[in-house]
């Protein structure tokens, strides 16, 4: 009866550790795009990570808009012109900020056609994954699949907790660096001035005696 009674208390605070990281997995968002303008939304992802999305756009007479996602080196992930509704998927080669793009392109001028709506649904890591095709593939049970799903995004936290550690490895070494640097650049400085100093006095001192001022 004892262990029946914990079991909620645990799941709910499993759930919400992992709660953080599903938000993070999903993206959605809605917006207007004006005729003859481009809006483009980035994000950063891990690398070897499966993204998916869903876009719709509502039609306009004479308006033709076109959707491309590219990485930092304006390589092309996806591209679709007169794009009104689909899906995409890629998987990720390295860590790197993605960008997709929404430009809408008409012959009538700004003002003259309404703002098209835009929806955008984007998905990446385990909320990625269609775990009901993974079961049909594999003959998983419903708790095997759960329990596969469960790996997958504990494995993802732990990427990210390994991501993260790097990260702060290479800001380390970086600010060692910096102060390394800056050290001796403050040790060069003192030196300089030193000198500077001790050729001004001898300096002084010559020019005195030249004059006669002091012996």
């Amino acid at each position: 009866a004892s262990g029946s009674a914990g079991n909620p208390p645990m799941a709910r605070f499993a759930a919400l550790l992992l709660l953080p990281v599903l938000i993070e997995s999903v993206f959605s968002i809605s917006f207007f795009l004006p005729v003859n303008s481009r809006k483009c939304l980035r994000e950063e992802i891990h690398k070897d990570v499966l993204v998916t999305g869903e876009y719709e756009i509502s039609e306009q007479s004479n308006t033709k808009t076109n959707l491309k996602i590219t990485d930092s080196s304006s390589h092309t992930l996806y591209s679709k012109e007169d794009a009104t509704k689909g899906k995409f998927a890629f998987t990720t080669e390295d860590y790197d900020m993605f960008e997709v793009c929404f430009e809408s392109k008409s012959p009538m001028g700004t003002g003259r056609v309404p703002d098209q709506l835009v929806n955008l649904d984007m998905k990446h890591g385990v909320e990625a994954k269609n775990y009901e095709e993974i079961a049909k593939v594999e003959k998983l049970k419903p708790l095997e699949v759960e329990l596969r799903r469960l790996e997958d995004l504990s494995e993802s936290i732990v990427n990210d907790f390994a991501y993260m550690k790097k990260r702060e490895e290479e800001m380390r070494d970086t600010n060692e660096s910096t102060n390394t640097r800056v050290l001796y650049f403050s040790i060069f400085s003192m030196c300089c001035l030193i000198g500077l100093a001790t050729w001004q006095v001898f300096y002084l001192r010559r020019f005195f005696k030249a004059k006669k001022l002091i012996e």
